[in-house]
C-alpha cells in the first residue's frame, strides 16, 4: 500500500518565532493519526503569516513533496495578517467552497464568531488543500465536519487510498468506488 504524504502547515507569526508552541499543527497530526488506518507520513511546516511564504510552502508540498492532502491551520480570520485563504486560492486550479461552508456550519453550532472564519479548500494538481482555523480545539470540530469527503476526494484526484479507523467520522464513497 502506498504511504500517503500529508502536508501540515501552521501559519503563525508568533509560533514561527518561538513565542509559543505550535499546538494547532500538533492537533492536526494527532487527529489524523487517530483517524487514518492506512499508512501515512506528515510533512510538517511552521511558517509566518506571510502570503508569499504560504504560497511557496503550498506549492512545495503539492508539487515537490507529493502530498495528496495539505491541511493548513491559522490565518483564516479577518485580521490584517490573516492571508491563508488568499494564498490558497492563488495556488489552486479549482476551489472547493463546500469544505469551508461545512466547517463554518459546524463551528457555528459551538461559537457565534465562527462566521468570522474564512477557511476554504482547493485543488492543486493531485492535491487537496484545506484551511482550518488556528485554535487547537477547532481543529477536531472542523475536521469532523469534512473528513467524510476527504478520502473520496483524494480517490478522484488519483491519490493513495485513505482508509479510516473506527474512531474516525465514517468516510463516504459511492458504491463501487
Amino acid at each position: 500500500m502506498t504511504r500517503a504524504r500529508i502536508g501540515i502547515v501552521t501559519a503563525s507569526d508568533r509560533a514561527s518565532q518561538g513565542v509559543y508552541e505550535d499546538l494547532s499543527g500538533k492537533a492536526i497530526i494527532e487527529v489524523l493519526t487517530e483517524w487514518l488506518s492506512s499508512p501515512w507520513e506528515p510533512v510538517y511546516r511552521l511558517i509566518p503569516d506571510e502570503r508569499s511564504r504560504i504560497e511557496q510552502t503550498l506549492i512545495e508540498l503539492c508539487d515537490a513533496e507529493g502530498c495528496c492532502l495539505v491541511v493548513t491551520t491559522g490565518g483564516t480570520g479577518p485580521a490584517r495578517r490573516d492571508v491563508t485563504p488568499e494564498a490558497t486560492e492563488a495556488v489552486c486550479e479549482k476551489m472547493m467552497p463546500g469544505f469551508g461552508e461545512q466547517m463554518r456550519a459546524a463551528s457555528l453550532k459551538v461559537v457565534p464568531t465562527a462566521i468570522l472564519s474564512r477557511q476554504t479548500a482547493g485543488l492543486r494538481g493531485k492535491s487537496l488543500i484545506i484551511n482550518l482555523p488556528g485554535k487547537p480545539k477547532s481543529i477536531r470540530e472542523c475536521l469532523e465536519a469534512v473528513f467524510p469527503a476527504i478520502p473520496y476526494c483524494i480517490d478522484l484526484l488519483e491519490g493513495p487510498r485513505l482508509e479510516a479507523t473506527e474512531a474516525a467520522p465514517r468516510p463516504f464513497r459511492p458504491k463501487g468506488a
